[in-house]
């Protein structure tokens, strides 16, 4: 068997080892995983973060300045190994106006090697305004990339309408490995249905979607369920009252590492419920399915990516709370549809959506782009 081929990889959202735990991680991780399973030996080049939430100026130049010494870190010491060991490609996983690459496009470009991003949006409308530097360095990394691996159909739109001729887009839809999780062990209990949301406590969308769940619930308590609540963070003091009505039918976990001890909750969950205020897409909805749990969620971003409406859940008006009720009402109110969504939910998770399948697609991309010195130039 040939040697793995080098790939420098970077997540300038967050990096895979970062310590709080949160969707990008998880797919940062992943998409190392399945380049490993493709062929490729990818190395963490930088654990710089250039995340800016708030729009300040000054903090994007500062990124800016430590991106650009990284630059000149790397091409030094990428330059001081021996060829075999040199990266043969660039893997920069999600780029868009908050989260610029800076660094992936200059060192590439030095090495002589192929730029690739995974998950690029694009938001023309950012390029006035607070975020104009950061949407910038965003905007010139995406214009540099050989291959763009889309993730959902709304960066798409975008992606398709302002990609230069030598790049090509290749759909790559979120994805789980199933071995890192326990296999389910027992079927679900038949008693009053178990409602579920696993996600953090912060100021912002995600205490909106929160202040949504609620409204909902308080329209279905004539029903019969009991919600699990999986999450910490700096709005959990704001959050936990909003649950309050609710007497006795709300338990709190607060944050859960273990992966067999959060199995366990979307084992025994019937229905996995998130509004999903301004989510990319939700990891944690692919992995709730993958134990067979239906999902409702808001429509947006991209969470239409990972829930198939109709099959694997229902996706609601966003940022509506009677839509949301009515579509939970709906599903409390027929059981036998709700089985049978948690069983597409498992079927669509572990034959679509896998570490395998994925690797597959990389490898398919990837190869031809790292299979002679100089592919970047011949593909430019």
């Amino acid at each position: 068997m040939s040697a793995k081929k080098p790939v420098a990889f970077y997540a300038p959202l967050k990096s895979p080892n970062h310590p709080l735990p949160s969707g990008d991680r998880t797919m940062a991780r992943l998409l190392m995983r399945a380049l490993d399973a493709a062929g490729f030996a990818p190395e963490l080049a930088s654990e710089l973060r250039t995340l800016d939430r708030t729009g300040d100026r000054q903090a994007q130049e500062n990124l800016k300045q430590q991106s650009l010494a990284e630059v000149s870190r790397l091409i030094v010491h990428y330059k001081s190994l021996p060829e075999e060991l040199r990266p043969r490609l660039w893997f920069t996983y999600h780029v868009y106006y908050k989260a610029p690459d800076w660094i992936g496009p200059l060192v590439s470009e030095a090495l002589n090697i192929p730029y690739v991003i995974a998950e690029g949006s694009r938001a023309a409308k950012r390029a006035q305004g607070p975020w104009a530097l950061a949407h910038e360095g965003a905007e010139e990394a995406l214009d540099h990339a050989n291959v763009i691996f889309v993730m959902t159909a709304k960066d798409r739109v975008a992606l398709e309408q302002a990609h230069p001729a030598h790049q090509i887009l290749i759909d790559l839809p979120p994805f789980l490995d199933a071995s890192e999780w326990p296999p389910p062990s027992s079927p679900r209990s038949a008693s009053a249905p178990r409602l579920l949301t696993v996600a953090m406590m912060r100021e912002g969308d995600k205490l909106a979607s929160y202040r949504i769940l609620a409204s909902a619930l308080e329209k279905v308590t004539h029903l019969s369920w009991s919600l699990d609540i999986v999450g910490d963070g700096e709005a959990r003091a704001g959050i936990e009252p909003l649950f309050a009505p609710f007497l006795g039918r709300v338990r709190f976990h607060g944050q859960i590492e273990s992966r067999s001890d959060l199995a366990a909750l979307y084992e025994a969950a019937n229905l996995f419920v998130w509004p999903a205020v301004n989510e990319a897409y939700g990891m944690v909805l692919l992995e709730a399915q993958l134990f067979g749990c239906a999902v409702i969620a808001g429509n947006f971003g991209g969470v239409s990516s990972v829930v198939e409406h109709g099959r694997t859940g229902l996706l609601t008006l966003p940022g509506d709370a009677t839509a949301f009720a009515d579509a939970t009402r709906g599903l409390l109110e027929h059981p036998e549809r709700l089985r049978h969504l948690g069983d597409e939910a498992r079927r669509f998770v572990t034959m679509e959506r896998t570490l395998d399948g994925t690797a597959t697609r990389l490898r398919e991309a990837l190869s031809p782009l790292t299979s002679t010195r100089g592919a970047r130039a011949c593909a430019s």
